[in-house]
């Protein structure tokens, strides 16, 4: 039997920088393993401007993945290369996946200034360009000298970059474009045009800048031998190239690649968009899935449950789409903090890991706890992990049919008849729904694996009734005999 897959986000942002996570997750591999992870999604492993205490996204040199003596350390905040390369070695070992967290929006760190003809732009209206060109010195050279050209000698320059926020001449921090620049057009449309987002804009659609970015992704692949990535904030980099970049690595490689894609808008039809303008190349993040999660988790059961799958991209296209509850980025003290509140974290879970739409994926914090803000992990989250591996099979249906108590159910495959499960989830009130479960569960028990009710009886129809309690969830599975299992292992039901 085909087992479903979880994804893991293999981090959190406030990590200890002591140099061990690579080395923590190679002693988890096993782990992992026994709770169904099939893929991790691993942290950006290259050297950022902050050296030993970069999360990651302040990209100073792709080619350092904790190999040279750069920005103050040797190694990243999670370890060595060699401690990368190893972790990934001993998840392949366990069955497990490896993505690449990719950053290629942005630089940061540069060694020299140069000065560079530029145009003020309005920071709330990216269309609005100045006519006006000055001299602005901006640091913009990136030498990599501890590097010292191995792997590449390509050095980036100002003609590598369209626009940055801050220049040694301006303590007002105003937004500029390089003359002789534009911002890529398929881009979203929030503030005009939003290619930029922070430091060192990469000009990605500059010919030079392309073809260095296609080399390093397919010396990223065979150095690493990572298996697919995570590509961070797609909104902002040209839809055209990273359908390029990800058509060019795989035809090079022969290899399919999964790919998603962080495009952090809760508006589908945006999601949409992108998906078309890149030809289905990549999965994106359901964003909108995460917010419905997040409101109906804080309205204090105000939140219309019927509509938390409205507008979502594991609705529309459950093919491209890899769900999550909470991320990095939505945890406490991050920019686009919206945790999902403890009370339905694990309802949240239930519907992301069990509906069997998209792919899931569950965030570190969450399954080992932060420390930092005394956060135990979510208890119920294995138990949840072991029921989508073991009983969330077959087709779906969905009863998101009133305003504080939905469903659905997994009818489970014939020739696996322990396979199958009714979930439910309250905001607002005990209730009870009679939901279908699959006529071949007829006369069978379903027994509540979370929600202590006494078991349930399916009648001729292929139906039972189940309860969950206020501001709770319910899962039901069936309850199998050895004889059963048989019967079905011949085909005879």
């Amino acid at each position: 039997m085909h087992k479903n897959e979880i994804m893991l986000q293999g981090f959190e942002w406030n990590l200890p920088a002591d140099g061990k996570h690579w080395n923590r997750l190679a002693r988890l591999a096993m782990r992992l393993r026994t709770l169904g992870i099939s893929s991790v999604w691993l942290p950006p492993a290259y050297k950022g401007e902050a050296g030993s205490n970069s999360v990651g996204y302040d990209v100073y040199d792709l080619y350092d993945l904790g190999e040279f003596d750069q920005r103050g350390s040797v190694r990243t905040k999670y370890g060595t290369a060699a401690q990368y390369r190893r972790a990934i070695t001993v998840l392949h070992m366990f069955g497990i996946r490896s993505l690449s967290d990719m950053v290629m929006n942005h630089r940061m760190g540069a060694e020299e200034p140069e000065t560079v003809p530029t145009h003020l732009v309005n920071p709330a209206n990216r269309l609005e360009v100045s006519e006006e060109t000055q001299d602005t010195i901006l640091y913009t050279h990136f030498t990599f000298p501890g590097r010292r050209g191995r792997y590449s000698s390509f050095e980036w320059n100002s003609h590598c970059f369209t626009a940055l926020d801050w220049a040694a001449n301006d303590k007002d921090h105003h937004l500029f474009l390089i003359d002789g620049k534009s911002f890529a057009g398929d881009v979203d449309g929030e503030n005009g045009n939003y290619d930029y987002l922070m430091g060192c804009d990469v000009d990605v659609c500059q010919p030079d800048v392309k073809r260095e970015l296609i080399k390093w992704g397919l010396f990223y692949l065979r150095h690493t031998g990572v298996d697919g990535f995570r590509l961070d904030a797609v909104k902002h980099i040209s839809a055209g190239f990273m359908r390029d970049w990800l058509t060019a690595l795989r035809r090079q490689t022969g290899r399919k690649l999964f790919a998603v894609g962080e495009y952090w808008s809760v508006n589908l039809n945006s999601l949409l968009w992108y998906i078309g303008e890149t030809d289905s190349a990549l999965s994106l993040f359901d964003v909108p899935l995460h917010q419905h999660l997040h409101d109906a988790s804080v309205c204090d059961g105000s939140y219309d449950m019927g509509s938390l799958l409205t507008d979502t991209l594991t609705k529309a296209r459950p093919d491209l789409a890899v769900t999550f509850v909470d991320n990095h980025d939505t945890q406490p003290g991050q920019s686009l903090q919206s945790f999902v509140a403890d009370w339905f974290k694990p309802a949240a879970y239930g519907i992301v890991l069990l509906r069997g739409m998209g792919i899931p994926c569950v965030f570190w914090g969450d399954l080992f706890g932060m420390p930092y803000i005394s956060m135990k992990p979510v208890k119920e989250l294995p138990g949840l992990m072991k029921i989508c591996r073991k009983y969330a099979y077959g087709d779906l249906f969905d009863y998101f049919d009133h305003d504080s108590v939905v469903g659905f159910t997994r009818l489970g495959l014939k020739r696996h008849p322990e396979t199958g499960l009714a979930f439910l989830c309250s905001n607002n009130g005990e209730g009870e729904k009679r939901m279908f479960v699959g006529k071949q569960h007829a006369g069978r028990i379903f027994v509540c694996m979370h929600g202590h009710f006494p078991p349930v009886k399916i009648d001729q129809d292929g139906c039972g009734t189940f309860r969950v309690s206020n501001r709770d969830y319910s899962v039901y599975v069936p309850k199998v005999s050895f004889f059963t299992k048989v019967l079905a292992l011949f085909g005879w039901h």
